[in-house]
């Protein structure tokens, strides 16, 4: 029987970034199936042409207007105050941010509709926490009688940021914990992110993927070793810094092309003396995925602990690349070599690649709608 699903998210198309490719893919996927999908985000521009092909209801939240205010940048000390802003605002008070707690408030409070489950996709936190602030105890005055609250990493207890949230966000995190039915999240590791009175909650529902749309062209032939990354760095943590040092002083003879694909250019300056150090800028995933598949093999950073997983991972199991992974700590010098040399007894495996389908994450979700 068709259900009625409302999907809660700051992230969405055209949005790049995990979280918006989410909840993308899951409206996409839920009315693929014959479901009456609505997604509440906040406004955006460029998706009528989306909206034509896959006719949900797109509850606009409005205009995000907080903002870090910004010091004119006439000297080093104003600078440094303006990164201490940006820096401190966030952590102590999830600004700007917390601006989506009021936004979701009010739009539940405007929409007369009800639903048969509520999706709420985080990061960032504050979407829980605005779906937890309208939740009622009494099932019956609330908008739907189920709340699936999908988390993408941890808050509280997450390991690959230098600083962890201050201990009050600890009460915020169990306060919307204890409203939510179910709390999703990608892998099996990720419990040790989330506190052990919430276990029993928690439910593994990976990312998910509509692996027909994922465009390849022909491996790169040419005498040159060509390998890519795509995404994010964290200082001291998924950090690039000691692979792109081994990387550098390399023999010039040694032919390979390292491609990067990032915003974080500080990271990557200073080894873009060698040619062989080529960075871009983001492109779209399906753009990335076909470059990427040029390529002869692929790097990923690992992050600290377990209980966090880089989506991209499943990206490169889809295009079937071997993978490189890097420990920004200690690099493996002749995992390194060897993989140069075309040799992947040592790439890392990744199991049951059908589990992360669209189709099959999308049913994971409606199996829990069918205990209500």
């Amino acid at each position: 029987m068709p259900k009625k699903i409302l999907i809660v998210t700051h992230g969405f198309y055209p949005e790049q970034s995990p979280r918006a490719f989410r909840a993308t893919e899951l409206a996409k996927e839920f009315f693929r199936q014959g479901h009456e999908v609505s997604v509440m985000a906040p406004s955006r521009e460029n998706i009528t042409n989306f909206l034509k092909e896959f006719p949900i209801s797109f509850i606009d939240m409005g205009v995000q207007k907080w903002k870090i205010p910004t010091l004119k940048r006439k000297n080093s000390v104003l600078n440094l105050i303006n990164r201490i802003l940006n820096r401190l605002l966030p952590w102590l008070f999830e600004f700007p941010m917390m601006e989506l707690f009021f936004m979701i408030r009010n739009a539940f409070k405007k929409t007369n509709q009800s639903f048969d489950v509520v999706i709420s996709v985080a990061f960032p936190y504050p979407i829980h926490w605005g779906v937890a602030s309208i939740w009622a105890k009494y099932k019956s005055k609330n908008k739907s009688t189920l709340w699936i609250a999908d988390c993408g990493d941890p808050y509280c207890l997450q390991e690959n940021d230098s600083m962890k949230p201050p201990f009050y966000f600890r009460w915020i995190e169990k306060w919307f914990m204890r409203k939510a039915d179910y709390i999703c999240v990608p892998t099996s590791d990720s419990y040790l992110g989330y506190f052990p009175e919430f276990h029993a909650k928690l439910r593994v529902i990976p990312q998910g993927f509509r692996f027909q749309d994922i465009k390849k062209s022909s491996t790169i032939e040419d005498g040159i070793v060509r390998f890519g990354y795509g995404g994010t760095f964290i200082p001291g943590m998924r950090d690039p810094s000691a692979f792109l040092a081994y990387l550098t002083s390399l023999e010039g003879s040694i032919k390979f092309e390292f491609h990067i694909y990032t915003m974080q250019v500080n990271l990557i300056n200073p080894y873009l003396f060698d040619h062989r150090i080529i960075l871009h800028e983001p492109i779209s995933r399906a753009e990335l995925l076909k470059e990427f598949s040029t390529f002869q093999f692929l790097v990923n950073f690992s992050n600290k602990g377990k209980s966090q997983t880089p989506s991209k991972l499943i990206d490169y199991g889809i295009i079937e690349k071997p993978i490189l992974q890097i420990d920004s700590q200690f690099i493996d010098i002749n995992a390194v070599d060897a993989f140069l040399q075309r040799n992947y007894d040592g790439a890392l495996q990744l199991d049951n690649i059908s589990d992360y389908q669209i189709e099959n994450v999308v049913s994971k979700f409606l199996n829990l709608t069918e205990f209500e």
